[in-house]
């Protein structure tokens, strides 16, 4: 079975219309409406790769390597902090289930990078919360000691 047949199917309608991130709709929770503004709120659900109740994931368009994923929150909030527990953990379980995929996909694929930008000072320039996959391969930078830590000048080597 692929990804994609893992889905989860389930959707709240309310007066006919559907309401999830990935199909423009409301947030299916009662929460704060989805924005029309946001390209994750306005996503198409041909681009999912994954969903569940409260996340769902789809192919970075600005991938920083091959198969760079993104796992957006249902609900329209600005950052990782604004998330409930209960949407921490759909995100968490889409994580977990891409990196199987993508391990299937690529035998190239010897670690990830998982990280999340909360504010503009940090980098982020979507406002609306999401944790970013990124596959990292063997040789794919020259060192790749200090990971994320290379984002301050000269902070990477220790």
């Amino acid at each position: 079975m692929d990804l994609e047949e893992k889905r989860t199917k389930k959707t709240r309608k309310e007066d006919g219309k559907e309401e999830r991130c990935g199909s423009g709709g409301g947030d299916g929770r009662g929460g704060e409406t989805l924005r029309a503004d946001c390209p994750f709120c306005a996503l198409g659900r041909e681009r999912l790769v994954a969903e569940n109740a409260l996340a769902c994931a789809f192919r970075d368009g600005f991938p920083v390597s091959k198969l760079h994923s993104l796992i957006v929150s249902r609900r329209h909030v600005a950052d990782w902090f604004d998330l409930t527990p209960e949407e921490v953990l759909c995100c968490n379980a889409l994580l977990h289930a891409l990196r199987e995929d993508i391990l299937e996909k690529d035998a190239s694929v010897e670690g990830f990078n998982i990280g999340v930008n909360c504010g503009a000072v940090a980098g982020q320039s979507v406002f609306h919360c999401h944790i970013h996959l990124i596959p990292r391969r063997r040789g794919d930078v020259l060192d790749p000691k200090g990971g994320v830590r290379h984002l301050m000048p000269g902070r990477g080597y220790y």
